[in-house]
């Protein structure tokens, strides 16, 4: 089985238990929200909306959400913009409930939700080139083995001035632990547990970003110098090392890897705004 099958497959029985622990919310929110006390539900819907202005996204604007799981992140940024969404996911069932959640909040007409191949994301050849006025993703480039590829196919699908924008996982060198081998014995288990591909640094990205073709105008550690403790209250941790639903002693697994690279300090979380400057397809 190939990795992004791996990753199909991950989510057969994370999406379920993610959706159980985490309701619509599957990422990350801004530090600066969650200090002046709102939940993580509210930090990440913050972190959003940052991201979303930075973007320049508003009403008659389209925009791509990679990796859109539940749809949760896509229907709130199609609600606070104005603009029309298509979120993609490589994931059926993850699609449905998107669709169901879509619905519910009164956006099936400008929400849509996609389900692609595993390798899709390295071409994004189903839109012609200049599509799309941005394109957001919500921790799922992680996941790609050749995430180089899909910057340059978000890139070909971007308008001239679009804007790509998102958050994702990231390693780091940290206190004690400064060399590769040192921090691969955390972040290795979390790449195993979690389906990722890989953590790249905030460097990385911006190389990345930069060499398809972008003008990077963001690239932020958003826990800059303290361990990434953001959006995991301490009281949530009975919840996921007792949940007991289908693929349970996986993902208590993974919340323990990922809680050790945590404490460590290796694991964090990046937010990147790049545009497109050129007009050539």
């Amino acid at each position: 089985m190939g990795h992004e099958q791996r990753v199909r497959a991950f989510y057969d029985y994370a999406g379920p238990a993610y959706e159980a622990l985490m309701d619509d919310v599957w990422h990350h929110g801004d530090p600066v929200a969650e200090a002046r006390g709102l939940s993580p539900q509210q930090a990440a819907r913050a972190l959003e909306e940052r991201l979303v202005r930075l973007a320049g996204l508003g009403p008659g604007d389209r925009a791509l959400d990679f990796g859109s799981g539940v749809g949760g992140a896509t229907v709130h940024m199609a609600a606070f913009t104005g603009a029309t969404f298509v979120g993609l996911s490589n994931n059926e069932g993850l699609s449905q409930r998107a669709r169901r959640l879509a619905a519910e909040r009164g956006l099936a007409d400008r929400v849509q939700f996609l389900t692609v191949g595993d390798e899709d994301y390295t071409t994004l050849a189903a839109w012609p080139g200049m599509s799309f006025d941005a394109i957001t993703f919500y921790e799922s480039v992680c996941h790609l083995p050749h995430k180089e590829r899909f910057f340059r196919s978000a890139h070909r699908l971007l308008k001239p001035g679009g804007a790509l924008v998102g958050v994702d996982w990231l390693q780091r060198p940290f206190g004690a632990h400064r060399t590769p081998e040192e921090i691969a014995r955390f972040i290795d288990p979390v790449n195993d547990t979690i389906r990722l591909a890989g953590l790249g640094t905030l460097h990385d990205y911006e190389s990345m970003l930069e060499d398809a073709g972008y003008h990077v105008t963001l690239a932020e550690d958003l826990f800059p110098g303290v361990p990434c403790w953001g959006s995991t209250p301490p009281e949530d941790r009975p919840k996921w090392l007792g949940y007991d639903g289908p693929g349970g002693e996986l993902i208590q697994a993974g919340k323990h890897a990922l809680d050790a690279a945590r404490g460590a300090g290796v694991f964090t979380v990046g937010a990147f705004a790049a545009h497109r400057l050129d007009s050539a397809s």
